[in-house]
């Protein structure tokens, strides 16, 4: 029974790891070759293949790990978006004491920060991810009205403080949210000289909106 269990551990942690700290690692690989391809070539010129190739993974690992392509885009960039979103609470707890409009554009500042941390991320996150598929863009949505409702939420808390004027809030918090995708679409695409957009460009024209959308006249 002994000789059993002993098989049985060499079986379940080949080469000191666990069948799911291997199955994380393949993972890891997996994304970070898709931050590679889709960042540089683009996703339609990411075939599985070449994915695995670049994360020095099997097919059949791939397919066990993730199922498709468009699985790991999501996965990609949600990773990325949740990493974002996490910071941005950071930053919202260090100015909780700041209008609303400091709130937001230092959340938007901070959000941006980390997907637009380089160029690979950026093309992934506003432009690789957009018209893929009904999956692909059902999840977008998904993920846009969690970010806007939260935006919505805090603007109606000051709203109901006296700090702001009321309004339909979770039109506004869309607005801002498609802003956002358009410039960073901009920072990714436009390659002219002397036409690039900065990070702090689209920071400071979504501060300008936010200052405006939620004055309190």
């Amino acid at each position: 029974m002994a000789r059993q269990r002993d098989d049985t551990s060499i079986r379940r942690n080949y080469g000191g790891l666990s069948s799911e700290e291997r199955a994380a690692q393949r993972r890891e690989r997996l994304l970070e070759a898709a931050l590679e391809l889709f960042g540089t070539q683009g996703y339609a010129a990411s075939p599985i293949e070449r994915l695995c190739t670049e994360g020095g993974i099997s097919t059949r690992s791939f397919y066990e790990e993730m199922g498709s392509r468009e699985a790991l885009l999501i996965a990609l960039v949600d990773q990325i978006t949740s990493r974002a979103v996490q910071r941005a609470l950071e930053v919202l707890a260090n100015v909780r004491d700041q209008p609303l409009t400091v709130q937001v554009a230092e959340c938007v500042r901070a959000y941006l920060e980390v997907t637009c941390h380089d160029r690979r991320s950026a093309k992934v996150c506003y432009v690789e991810v957009i018209g893929v598929s009904s999956a692909v863009e059902d999840w977008r949505r998904e993920k846009r009205l969690l970010i806007s409702g939260m935006l919505a939420r805090e603007a109606e808390q000051s709203a109901a403080r006296g700090e702001i004027a009321e309004r339909r809030f979770d039109l506004f918090a869309l607005a801002i949210i498609g802003a956002i995708n358009s410039l960073a679409q901009e920072l990714v695409q436009t390659t002219d000289p002397g036409t690039e957009i900065t990070l702090d460009e689209i920071c400071d024209e979504i501060a300008y909106l936010v200052n405006y959308g939620l004055s309190a006249s």
